[in-house]
């Protein structure tokens, strides 16, 4: 199928020609304004806002393609085996995910438990505090999973060309307007969903969080 010609002028032309060069160019911006936020030490809305600029062209093409695409648009297209194995990682990976949780869990509640030396209110202050500075740091991992899910979907999907003129795509994705669809599947690139969607989870995880002391 066709991903739409180009058309216009000047730097509207252009970003129909190449959508990955000027979405690759406008991450290159926020990238290194993030490095300079952390060497700067910038306040933590700073980092989430240039974090947010970084991936939003990537992440809101990637949403309208992946949107407009059927759940089992792909699944004719994939063997049976390929079907379980899939699912039998994802199983292996939920089992280890959960015995480490339980191993976690009892070394936290213990430590938390020697810290408040048995105060059944700074035992719960501690908890809080802690699920506090954690659920960030479990939010971007949960993240880069679900970035690293949609690139590979997205390889399948539309290739990994910078605006291939086929691709899997659904015909009926902007079909109306060639141009922007081109431009949003251009930017929906696996290669750079997962670049920008990395270096967005890594500034989330060093923006600063608030100090957890425990007698381990």
């Amino acid at each position: 199928m066709r991903a739409g010609g180009s058309g216009g002028s000047g730097v509207g032309a252009s970003i129909v020609a190449h959508p990955l060069w000027w979405g690759a160019a406008w991450s290159a911006v926020f990238a290194a304004l993030a490095i300079v936020a952390v060497v700067a030490a910038w306040p933590a809305w700073a980092w989430i806002v240039l974090a947010a600029l970084l991936i939003a062209p990537c992440l809101v093409a990637t949403i309208v393609v992946l949107t407009g695409t059927p759940r089992d648009h792909l699944h004719s297209r994939s063997s049976v085996f390929g079907h379980f194995f899939v699912r039998y990682l994802a199983l292996v990976f939920a089992f280890l995910t959960w015995a480490v949780s339980i191993i976690l869990g009892a070394a936290i509640s213990t430590s938390i438990q020697a810290a408040a030396r048995g105060d059944e209110d700074e035992i719960v202050g501690l908890g809080l505090q802690l699920l506090g500075t954690l659920t960030p740091v479990v939010v971007a991992l949960l993240w880069l999973g679900l970035v690293v899910r949609c690139a590979w979907f997205l390889g399948r999907l539309r290739g990994w060309g910078e605006a291939p003129a086929a691709s899997e795509v659904p015909a009926r994705l902007l079909a109306d307007r060639p141009e922007l669809r081109r431009v949003a599947i251009g930017l929906a690139h696996p290669g750079l969903l997962l670049a920008v969607g990395v270096v967005a989870g890594i500034t989330a995880l060093f923006a600063p969080q608030g100090e957890v002391t425990l007698v381990l």
